[in-house]
């Protein structure tokens, strides 16, 4: 074969294989498509609600709710001249806000973040936990916790949604009573 052949011979396979190739994708995404449609629908068209066991219904605080909360422990902080950073978590301890005020010093946003988780796991205040150390002493290797003052949970029907933590003052005791703050805004 000279030179010629092999390349138009080359391109016709190419040709060939790649419409090959689009007619196959083609053809199996319209049935991978309505697959998904039927999977989807047939969830969908289960009974849902308070009867369903397969699902449930959480409560979680708005991004506007968790930053009034977190805008509230900081302007009570700022009140009595102390620099902190505040966090906010999610029921699953996920991060919906952070403030880390003027000059609150670097190792205050992962305290913050920690402390408010510690307090959303256990549905009580850090400063609680903290006391707990003495008979448990393993509790504070649980990664992400940290059992220190500053931390305290916010509840919806005594069941806790998120976590408030702050640090960054010069004791326990008062990153709590800012995060205390924070979580009374709410009620507002």
């Amino acid at each position: 074969m000279n030179t010629r052949t092999r390349v138009l011979t080359g391109t016709a396979l190419a040709v060939a294989l790649g419409a090959g190739a689009f007619g196959a994708v083609s053809a199996s995404a319209t049935p991978a498509s309505d697959a998904a449609a039927a999977s989807v629908a047939s969830v969908s068209s289960k009974k849902d609600g308070p009867g369903d066991k397969n699902f449930t219904t959480t409560t979680h605080l708005t991004v506007d709710a968790a930053t009034r909360a977190a805008q509230a422990a900081l302007k009570a902080a700022e009140s009595e001249n102390q620099k902190v950073t505040v966090a906010v978590v999610d029921r699953n301890g996920n991060t919906i806000v952070t403030l880390r005020g003027d000059g609150a010093g670097p190792q205050s946003y992962e305290s913050a973040e920690r402390k408010a988780f510690t307090a959303v796991s256990w549905n009580a205040p850090t400063s609680v936990l903290a006391g707990r150390l003495a008979q448990t002493p393993n509790l504070k290797d649980i990664p992400g916790t940290l059992f220190l003052g500053g931390g305290t949970p916010v509840q919806a029907n005594g069941a806790p949604v998120a976590g408030i933590g702050v640090a960054g003052a010069p004791s326990g005791d008062l990153d709590e009573k800012f995060a205390k703050a924070g979580v009374d805004a709410l009620g507002k």
